[in-house]
């Protein structure tokens, strides 16, 4: 991703509906930080078709541990949905994940029902629920923790 790429980026977050409205400037925070110093704390990749910005994926090494990575963000062009463009952003940031010596992919997510083919989807790739925290964002809406180890 590029500064050039901010404002398709933001505007495909915008238009997420899993996302909401608060969340967008956090995203937009953790862009910013990674735009400033690319690498230091988030990677960022985007994924383009016909020229245009149809996904995009951060994650970045989790503090305080030798190889676990997180993936913080990730979304695909409603329209673009179904087609492998979140197949293969996930598939680019596991392979980035593992050349630098990551073994272990955490993803938070929520457990809202608008939430469940995200949660359907993580499944399909191999990841695992190994946690839910009752009542984490809100009452009834719960922080589901997903994770997938690498060789």
């Amino acid at each position: 991703m590029t500064a050039a790429d901010k404002p398709a980026v933001m505007a495909l977050l915008r238009a997420t509906p899993e996302f909401e409205p608060e969340e967008v400037p956090v995203a937009e925070e953790v862009i910013d930080v990674y735009l400033d110093c690319p690498g230091r704390d988030y990677l960022v990749t985007v994924a383009v078709s016909s020229s245009k910005i149809i996904g995009y994926v951060c994650f970045g090494r989790t503090p305080l541990t030798q190889s676990t990575w997180d993936i913080y963000w990730m979304a695909v062009a409603l329209e673009c949905r179904g087609m492998g463009a979140g197949s293969q952003l996930l598939k680019t940031t596991e392979e980035q994940i593992q050349k630098a010596g990551g073994k272990l992919a955490l993803i938070e997510t929520s457990s809202k029902p608008n939430y469940l083919n995200t949660r359907r989807f993580y499944i399909k790739k191999d990841y695992k629920r190994v946690s839910r925290i009752r009542d984490f964002y809100a009452p009834g809406d719960h922080r589901l923790i997903f994770e997938k180890r690498f060789p």
